[in-house]
């Protein structure tokens, strides 16, 4: 059980209408105000979950995030605003929230959560609400939780879809026993390749702040064993069932997880960035001048590619490089290119796996470009 802590005569003020709630009361603002939760990311789930667990008076809140923020977030993370940008997100959620709930504590944690500290990280805190965007963090997530015996919200947004559940409650399942395999990282699209809408993270965000609340408390039916779908374009709500595994590599009845691994390895995503497999933006723009210059394969979306796109660039979005190899040129130099390396490295290292050897990736990306060669070019 929870402790419970005394409020302060202005707290009784501000939380006058929880307090006059059966269900919540002055104990369970006590409660509220004992609590540590923490938050990985302060981003699009992060954001509407930080906002209501300050406003909600929860006593201790730890946001775990290394970025900064970027013009292109502030479309969905209302956490933050345009005096925001460049500044770290950690410090930007602590002002705001601070603004809004002096009475709270921020826990600002500008780290990159992984292996080496997540456990240590997630061992301060009483429940955790999981706002990362990617599978590598998730799965982290989770086997830090169960290993600290934490339960833990899991909230994700994909387009117009969102999905909700509570993970590692005493007897309840896991992340794994839904997903016991990360799908290959080809098949996961990311924000910037498949976008969100706005609204949909904040509705997401928010039932996941609205399932801490309820635990700390200790009302109402929680999410354990279930997994709710959003479908935010019909505006559909269904439930799936999901039980505990008894054969569930981390929370089964013999678990063969019991320390923290390479979750980059185990999803596939831990790119190799050695010398050889990439070409800085200097050296493209001079081989773009000798008398055979390079093909530039353009493996962003065509969205991206309508906004700025290098002179002769052949576009080729990842998700269908697989099926496009013919495409390639194999007997040129190729130079694959996205929006800042990420994706260009994966799609190098896909044509050099078919047998393609004379392939680099742009280090740095289009942006690079525009930052150091081309100012007039548009950035994103």
């Amino acid at each position: 059980m929870l402790p419970t802590a005394e409020l302060a005569p202005e707290e009784l003020l501000r939380y006058a209408r929880h307090l006059t709630l059966p269900e919540v009361g002055v104990s369970g603002q006590g409660k509220l105000k004992a609590a540590r939760v923490l938050l990985v990311g302060a981003g699009g789930l992060g954001s509407p979950a930080a906002l209501y667990l300050a406003a909600a008076g929860v006593g201790t809140i730890g946001i775990v995030d290394a970025d900064v923020v970027d013009a292109s977030n502030l479309q969905r993370q209302v956490l933050h605003d345009t005096p925001s940008i460049g500044v770290l997100k950690v410090e930007s959620a602590r002002r705001r929230m601070n603004a809004l709930n002096p009475f709270v504590t921020v826990d600002p944690i500008s780290e990159r959560l992984t292996s080496a500290n997540a456990r240590e990280i997630v061992a301060r805190y009483d429940i955790v609400l999981d706002g990362s965007d990617n599978f590598p963090t998730r799965y982290l997530v989770n086997d830090a939780c169960v290993l600290e015996q934490k339960p833990f919200v899991y909230g994700s947004i994909f387009r117009f879809e969102g999905q909700l559940s509570l993970f590692g409650m005493p007897g309840g399942p896991c992340y794994r026993c839904l997903f016991a395999d990360p799908p290959a990282p080809e098949l996961v699209p990311s924000c910037i390749e498949a976008g969100v809408l706005g609204v949909l993270p904040g509705l997401v965000g928010t039932l996941q702040a609205l399932e801490v609340l309820k635990w700390i408390i200790g009302t109402g039916t929680g999410a354990s064993g279930r997994l709710l779908l959003i479908d935010a374009h019909d505006l559909r709500f269904r439930e799936i069932a999901v039980p505990r595994d008894p054969a569930c590599t981390v929370c089964g009845d013999a678990p063969t997880i019991t320390e923290l691994i390479d979750y980059d390895a185990f999803c596939g995503t831990g790119l190799r960035t050695v010398d050889g497999e990439e070409i800085d933006v200097p050296s493209l723009s001079l081989a773009l001048g000798a008398a055979e210059p390079p093909c530039i394969i353009d493996v962003r979306e065509t969205w991206e590619t309508d906004i700025a796109q290098l002179s002769g660039s052949v576009l080729i979005p990842l998700g269908e490089l697989a099926t496009r190899l013919a495409e390639v040129p194999p007997h040129r130099d190729v130079v694959t290119v996205c929006h800042h390396g990420m994706r260009s490295l994966a799609a190098q290292q896909l044509l050099r796996g078919a047998g393609l050897d004379r392939v680099w990736s742009l280090r740095g990306g289009i942006d690079e470009w525009a930052r150091t060669i081309d100012p007039a070019m548009r950035r994103y």
